[in-house]
């Protein structure tokens, strides 16, 4: 649909709609720059706060992702006319904890009456224009990198279906509750040569790792058996706990994928798993790629290589 819509002239402009990257990004001054994103969406646990929690991680993501810094935010919310207003309140209380501990802040927001719950945030980030990173820098010989594990999509399919483990649920609140500043943060202290990163959400690894490819020009290799999941992801495909999102991904971009090994068809569903508040996939030159791991995982930031980019070949992704 974006691309049946007239495109703007704006030389300002570094990263616009057209790119299909994680936010976008104004120039204001020649050593300035603006980075704007927006998301919301509906609970994806039972908990308000925690839901507030995640929604504003979710949103703060793309930032993140483009390596920028977050300043301002302003919040969304659509609540039921009769609806609880205590709950609303925790969700609110839940998001501005978040947007706290990222040192962004809530300067405003709109909220309308709707009978499905849905929140999230508009936020505002400043970076460097010449330190912008997009989805399409990926360059053959590079190492991709991952700092968050799949699953929390089937997971949330099994807590809508009250059929989800504690333990399982435990683990993907920590995960979506968790900020990628701190990678963003060793990333964007200019130590090591990234070419290309976006943060893995509602396309899944796929899915992103499509408009990487695509956008850089070259084919992503990942490694399945290499890929982190979350406890309990498996189990839930299993059982058959497959969110409607999955499905779409999947049927909209296994079209470019080549898969080039036997692979259990529950890990494969998983690479279209929809993330939300999900890691970032990170394209690093290979020298710098071990020194770029252990830098993450000193923070704490649970980084692993999960594959490569090749020059561009028939298929955009191969998953062996």
């Amino acid at each position: 649909m974006l691309g049946k819509l007239a495109q703007q002239q704006d030389a300002n402009v570094l990263v616009g709609f057209d790119k299909a990257d994680d936010a976008g990004v104004y120039q204001i001054a020649p050593d300035n720059a603006l980075v704007q994103t927006v998301d919301f969406f509906t609970p994806v646990v039972d908990d308000p706060y925690t839901f507030g929690q995640i929604a504003a991680v979710n949103a703060l993501s793309d930032v993140y992702a483009m390596g920028g810094r977050p300043l301002s935010a302003l919040a969304m919310v659509c609540f039921p006319e009769k609806g609880e207003l205590e709950i609303l309140e925790r969700i609110l209380a839940g998001g501005l904890s978040k947007m706290m501990e990222a040192k962004c802040t809530v300067i405003g927001g709109h909220s309308i009456r709707d009978p499905e719950i849905k929140f999230g945030y508009a936020v505002t980030g400043t970076i460097h224009p010449q330190r912008v990173l997009t989805n399409s820098g990926a360059k053959p010989g590079d190492i991709l990198l991952f700092t968050k594990a799949l699953g929390t999509g089937v997971i949330s399919t099994a807590i809508k279906k009250q059929t989800a483990q504690q333990a399982w649920i435990d683990a993907a609140i920590a995960s979506m509750t968790t900020l990628n500043r701190d990678a963003a943060e060793v990333i964007a202290s200019g130590d090591f040569e990234v070419h290309a990163m976006t943060d893995v959400t509602g396309f899944g690894l796929i899915g992103h790792g499509r408009e990487m490819a695509l956008g850089s020009g070259v084919s992503l290799e990942f490694t399945a058996s290499k890929v982190p999941l979350l406890p309990g992801a498996l189990e839930c495909v299993r059982a058959g706990h497959i969110p409607g999102g999955l499905k779409a991904n999947r049927e909209f971009a296994e079209c470019v994928v080549e898969y080039d090994a036997q692979i259990d068809e529950e890990r494969k569903t998983l690479l279209y798993d929809p993330q939300t508040a999900g890691g970032l996939l990170i394209s690093v030159a290979a020298a710098h790629a071990s020194k770029l791991t252990s830098a993450l995982q000193s923070k704490k930031v649970p980084a692993v290589e999960i594959g490569r980019v090749l020059a561009k070949g028939h298929k955009a992704i191969i998953v062996k």
